[in-house]
């Protein structure tokens, strides 16, 4: 390896995805057996998603997951994602953050994000509009919080008045910190504003395909207007895989659980990814680039069009999910850290522009 420090990272967003007539006890048990596998393989991240409504995404604490987690890893980073900003005092959370960072000797990192779930704020009485600034309010605070910083301040959703937290950062200047994003350009403005990095969740969808080089183009701006070092190295970018030897049999595994996701999607997340009348959802994904469903060479050929298209990044994070069972599931993710990252760990992030 000529230059590791241009080389890829890979791991994956756990939400998770589980259909609601399984056992949730197990579901959240094969979370952590996932984690466990991929620790092993030799993955750098685990995002793990913050949800409270719909069943389908079963994780209402991620830092009750990853406290869990971190007992049985030792390398892989363990990403909280919580999205429910506007629901959480950002002192108390900067504390819990801050406490599994010393827990966990500098394993985890912590991502923002407005929830993707409207049925979480109607539940608790948010208007869905409102989330963005929500965040915008709470990362103001939560970054000084998580440099070991006094803040005092107040908006409509919370009041501090010379806070601090109780621990000094374990990591230095502080937990390393994203900003998660879809489509909107909102993420990326407040992750350059603030010089954090940035997931595309929905890199492999059309529209957030389509928007990966013009948030990348608001993020410099934005990073370059408050004096924030750019770097795409803190770029991540998400979307579905599933592998196997061949074609027909990666096809074959999916018929397992792809529906139900699909399902699941269109009538609970608000997020119709296939056309109503469609009776074949995973060529349908394939064929508008979605998702790979194939073999280690078509994942290979989906990096390469995401590096093109955004002009490059630093880390692909598989979209976790149980198309297949959990036997498939296990090598598909094989096969990928076998045939897939290697091509990736060299200097040749493929159409990488400077800045």
């Amino acid at each position: 390896m000529s230059n590791p420090d241009a080389s890829l990272k890979f791991g994956i967003l756990l939400e998770p995805f589980h259909p609601t007539n399984e056992n949730p006890d197990s579901a959240l048990e094969q979370g952590l057996e996932l984690i466990t596998f991929l620790d092993s393989l030799g993955y750098d991240y685990a995002w793990v998603g913050e949800h409270h409504s719909g069943g389908f995404e079963n994780i209402a604490s991620p830092e009750v997951f990853i406290a869990m987690v971190a007992e049985r890893t030792r390398h892989i980073r363990l990403g909280a994602c919580i999205s429910s900003l506007s629901c959480h005092h950002p002192l108390i959370l900067a504390d819990r953050i801050m406490q599994l960072n010393h827990l966990t000797r500098g394993r985890v990192a912590f991502c923002a994000g407005p929830d993707a779930l409207p049925s979480d704020a109607i539940m608790m009485g948010i208007r869905p509009e409102e989330q963005t600034e929500a965040m915008r309010c709470a990362i103001e605070v939560l970054v000084p919080l998580l440099k070991g910083e006094q803040v005092s301040s107040k908006t409509r959703w919370f009041e501090l008045d010379e806070a601090r937290l109780q621990l000094s950062p374990y990591s230095n200047p502080m937990v390393e910190m994203a900003v998660a994003a879809q489509t909107s350009p909102a993420g990326a403005s407040v992750a350059g504003s603030y010089g954090l990095g940035l997931i595309s969740i929905g890199a492999t969808s059309p529209g957030g395909f389509n928007a990966l080089a013009p948030s990348w183009e608001i993020y410099e701006r934005k990073a370059l207007e408050k004096n924030h070092p750019v770097d795409r190295k803190r770029w991540s970018l998400a979307g579905p895989v599933h592998i196997a030897e061949t074609r027909k049999q990666a096809f074959a595994n999916v018929r397992y659980g792809l529906k139900e996701w699909v399902r699941y999607f269109q009538e609970v997340a608000s997020l119709p990814l296939v056309s109503g009348e469609c009776d074949d959802p995973a060529r349908e994904l394939v064929n508008i680039g979605l998702a790979v469903i194939g073999t280690p060479e078509d994942a290979i050929a989906q990096i390469c069009r995401l590096q093109e298209q955004s002009g490059g990044f630093g880390c692909f994070l598989q979209l976790a999910h149980h198309w297949a069972d959990p036997a498939a599931t296990n090598k598909s993710y094989e096969l990928f850290m076998r045939y897939v990252i290697p091509e990736f760990q060299a200097s040749n992030l493929k159409g990488m522009k400077n800045g």
